[in-house]
């Protein structure tokens, strides 16, 4: 598929799946003096996941990282299918997918590095941000102008959701 007929697909798409570091965050961790690491988040993919969740997408994150303030603040944003500790990755995947009935074509998955290729070569829809690593994104059906942490994983909700017409603007009717 070329890097323009991956909009075929957006409207076939029932369910994310995203990687975490390097996807949700921005690939870099503090270090604390205790051992503990910390990650960035961006708010606005924040929002974009709870407003998948909240329109009836499926979710699911499949990281090899694990970390609790993550799974909460994942948790927080409404998603309950998160495997942390996944180190192959392809395994969590089938699980999710036998247990939602979900057929693979109408999979977005978002990674960034090469755990993350053997499950991007079974979805319908492969995706990274702009800041993955080569082999990733030439595996990838669509390359976000985004970074990681830094919008990707918004860019790719809100092109689905508004060719499904699931994107509502009507900010002045939700928000009163």
């Amino acid at each position: 598929m070329d890097t323009e007929s991956y909009k075929e697909y957006l409207e076939q798409i029932t369910t994310f799946i995203f990687d975490v570091d390097g996807v949700l965050t921005d690939g870099t961790v503090t270090i604390m003096s205790n051992g503990d690491m910390l990650r960035r988040m961006n708010i606005k993919d924040g929002y974009a996941l709870k407003t998948a969740v909240d329109a009836g997408f499926k979710m699911c994150i499949i990281s090899g990282g694990s970390n609790l303030g993550v799974q909460k603040r994942l948790e927080g944003l409404g998603i309950k299918d998160i495997y942390l500790g996944a180190h192959k990755k392809v395994n969590q995947f089938h699980e999710y997918l036998t247990k939602n009935n979900i057929d693979a074509k109408n999979v977005l998955y978002m990674g960034d590095d090469i755990p993350d290729i053997p499950v991007m070569k079974l979805v319908g829809l492969a995706c990274c941000p702009q800041d993955a690593t080569i082999e990733v994104k030439g595996t990838s059906h669509y390359i976000s102008h985004k970074g990681g942490g830094q919008g990707a994983v918004r860019d790719i909700i809100e092109q689905v959701m508004k060719v499904q017409d699931k994107w509502d603007v009507n900010f002045d009717a939700k928000y009163d």
